[in-house]
């Protein structure tokens, strides 16, 4: 069973929760043959992602998050942009992965940033 979390847990964990690192996570893909690394989006991108998933741009949302999210290889690369023939730098993607990679990558980048997991509900309701 878990435990409430004290002020003085947090306190004595300060210095770690400030400087915590982003996660990463190896993933291969089919396609190429070949593993790359993603890192969880900052908070605004995975925030403006489903956010896009929500609205009117939800064929852009895997895209917007894969991009920011691939760190091995660079996909902001401009060399890579140029010789893809890119003209917004989002096309990499597209271009690079398949439909169904896409989404699982930026599915992947989110549960690294705690979207879908990482919380659980313990009681239905807190007693005072």
């Amino acid at each position: 069973m878990s435990k409430i979390v004290t002020i003085q847990q947090l306190l004595e964990q300060k210095e770690q929760l400030k400087k915590k690192q982003k996660r990463k996570q190896r993933l291969f893909i089919e396609s190429l043959d070949g593993e790359i690394v993603i890192q969880e989006p900052d908070r605004a991108i995975a925030l403006e992602g489903v956010e896009m998933a929500q609205g009117d741009r939800a064929d852009y949302a895997d895209v917007h998050i894969a991009y920011h999210s691939v760190i091995d290889p660079n996909l902001r690369d401009p060399e890579l942009q140029k010789a893809f023939g890119c003209s917004e730098p989002t096309d990499i993607v597209n271009l690079i992965f398949r439909a169904g990679e896409i989404t699982a990558i930026s599915g992947h980048a989110l549960q690294l940033a705690g979207f879908g997991q990482g919380v659980r509900k313990v009681d239905e309701t807190v007693k005072n």
